[in-house]
Order: C-alpha cells, then sequence, then structure tokens
C-alpha cells in the first residue's frame, strides 16, 4: 500500500498511484479547512488568535498546497502576528509569503505594516514601493506609505540634528584642548543653568563666566561680613578663583556635558573610546590643598584658563572679594583686630 512506501520512492502500480493521489487530496482538503477554519477564529476576536495561528500552521505543515494558496496562508498567519504585537514573526512569515507568490499585494502590506511597527522604516518603505507596483491604486498602501515617509523624513532630520550637534561638540573639544584648557566636572548647576561654552563660525571659543561672592559661597575664603557699606565697587574689589579645585574630566565625559541640552544629549555612542590620561587625575594635589590665586585683571581670560592649576568647573569660576574686607581679615589673623563681643 502506498502508506507504507520509502519516502522518495516512485509508485509502482496502478494502485499505489490511486493511493497516492487519495492521500494527497486528503492532505489538501485539511489544509483548506484548517485555513478556513483559521479565518473563522480570526473574526471571533482577540482571545482566538492564538487558536488561528496554530490552525494556520498546521495547514502550511501539511505541504500539500500549492505555492500561491500557501502564500495567503502565512499572508494571513502574518496579519494575526500583527494584532498580537509579535512583529519579527510577522515580518518572517509575510516574506515567505512573498518568496513564493512576489504578487501577494496582502502579504507586502502586511511586510511594511510590521516593518513600520519595528521602526524598520526603509524596510517598510521598500515593501509599500513594491506592492503599488503591482496594485497602483491600492488605498492602504498609499496611506501607509505617506506615514512612512513622513516618519523616515522626520528621522532624517533628527539624525542630522544630532550629527551636527555631535560635530560641533568635537569640534569644541578639539579646541579646547589646542587651547590647553582643563575641564572639570561641572558645578553650580543651580544657578548657571544650561550655560556652556561655544565657538564661532570663526573658531573663536566663548565662554559664560560665573562671578561668585566669596564669603558666601566658599568654604575656603575668608570670613567676610556682607557687604552693607557698598565696599563693592569696581574700584574696591580682587578677583581670585581657586586652583586645583576639583578633578579633570576624560574626554567621553566632556563630550557628554557639551551635548547636554542638544539633539544627541541621549547618544550613548559619540565614537570616541580613548582614555584620557587626565582620567581619575587631580594635578597631584590632595583633597583639601587647593588656594585661592588673586587674578591680574590685565590679563586676557584666555591666558589665565591656561594656567596649569585651573580646571575649568563646567564654566570658568571667579570670586568677587572686597579689598577692604581682604585688609580685614589680614589685619585680625595678625592680631591688629579683635571682633566685638
Amino acid at each position: 500500500m502506498a502508506l507504507w512506501m520509502e519516502p522518495g520512492s516512485e509508485p509502482l502500480t496502478e494502485t499505489e498511484k490511486a493511493d497516492l493521489d487519495a492521500i494527497a487530496a486528503l492532505k489538501e482538503s485539511s489544509a483548506i479547512e484548517l485555513k478556513e477554519k483559521g479565518n473563522e477564529f480570526v473574526k471571533m476576536g482577540k482571545k482566538h488568535y492564538s487558536e488561528a495561528v496554530d490552525c494556520y500552521t498546521r495547514a502550511i505543515n501539511q505541504k500539500a498546497l500549492g505555492d500561491s494558496e500557501t502564500s495567503i496562508i502565512l499572508s494571513n498567519r502574518a496579519h494575526v502576528n500583527i494584532l498580537l504585537g509579535n512583529y519579527r514573526r510577522a515580518i518572517t512569515d509575510a516574506e515567505d509569503a512573498i518568496k513564493l507568490s512576489p504578487t501577494n499585494v496582502k502579504a507586502l502590506y502586511r511586510a511594511a505594516k510590521a516593518s513600520l511597527s519595528l521602526n524598520l522604516l526603509s524596510e517598510a518603505k521598500s515593501h509599500c514601493e513594491n506592492g503599488l507596483k503591482h496594485d497602483p491604486d491600492n488605498q492602504e498602501l498609499k496611506k501607509l506609505l505617506r506615514q512612512i515617509n513622513s516618519l523616515k523624513f522626520e528621522q532624517e532630520q533628527r539624525q542630522a540634528q544630532v550629527s551636527k550637534a555631535v560635530g560641533e561638540a568635537k569640534d569644541l573639544l578639539s579646541a579646547i584642548e589646542s587651547r590647553g584648557y582643563k575641564i572639570g566636572k561641572p558645578m553650580f548647576r543651580d544657578l548657571i543653568g544650561p550655560r556652556k561654552p561655544f565657538m564661532d563660525k570663526n573658531k573663536m571659543v566663548h565662554w559664560p563666566v560665573l562671578l561668585l561672592y566669596a564669603e558666601v559661597m566658599s568654604k575656603s575664603a575668608p570670613p567676610l561680613p556682607w557687604d552693607t557699606e557698598n565696599n563693592y565697587t569696581r574700584e574696591a574689589i580682587e578677583l581670585y578663583y581657586e586652583a586645583a579645585s576639583g578633578v579633570c574630566l576624560p574626554k567621553k565625559k566632556i563630550l557628554q556635558y557639551l551635548l547636554e541640552g542638544t539633539p544627541a544629549s541621549n547618544v550613548e555612542d559619540i565614537g570616541d573610546d580613548d582614555k584620557d590620561a587626565a582620567e581619575d587625575a587631580n594635578l597631584g594635589i590632595s583633597a583639601g590643598s587647593s588656594k585661592w590665586i588673586k587674578v591680574n585683571e590685565r590679563r586676557t581670560l584666555h591666558n589665565v584658563l591656561k594656567e596649569p592649576n585651573f580646571i575649568i568647573q563646567g564654566i570658568p569660576v571667579f570670586y568677587v572679594v572686597s579689598k577692604k574686607s581682604i585688609d580685614f581679615y589680614r589685619k585680625f589673623k595678625a592680631g591688629l583686630w579683635t571682633l566685638p563681643s
């Protein structure tokens, strides 16, 4: 009997041929029945989607149908997988259906829809365009293609903005390094907000500067009273910076800081994995040994920032101190003045 024939062997008798034809017809009938049953399960709603997938799978496994009919079943299974959120499986089913029948427009539409759900915009666009070649008036494909093109345009615009922001940040970092500046962890964020250095089209670096009143902002500053006598006139002040305050950052950390608030602020791979010699370095000065350095106001900001012990804490920070208060502090330290009881 044909049921006991070895796989791949040819039927020898008319009876065996008839038996094989009957088996093939039974398999074909079973596959069609499973397909129809799967369609019914889809119509019954979400609770029956898994049963629909099972029916379609069993129909395909019969291997009794032609390419065109098998392509339809694969496309149907792709549709249910989309409804279930199984977009990778849906793409596989739809693309297998397209291989069997390149003109299966529903399979092309479902491949595009599943690809779009995974943000695979180029693939989705390709499937849509192929579908429209076979069915130029298909409104669903046209609508989906418009949606894909709109998202693709937005994605390209966003990528261009990210690339521009990363390029500008790298150019700025290169300019900072070439000038010999050292960048530390940004401080006083509540005061400076999003302010950062920037470089203009003439390659000039512009720095916002933070001026702090030393007596209220730093523990290492002289214990001066608040200016109740208008001692902070232009002629009555001195400017200081705190030398070796903070730790130099590696390149990657500086780039991340420069990219804050830009379209590239959440980009993790910025293409610079080099270890910076400044990482975990503190210029050889132990914690608590920082000191105040008086700034000669005739010097340019560039020359001050180049000082080997000046670490820029995000932006340059300087302390404004009254000369009168400084004199009082020095006399107090020398024992020439006493504080009132």
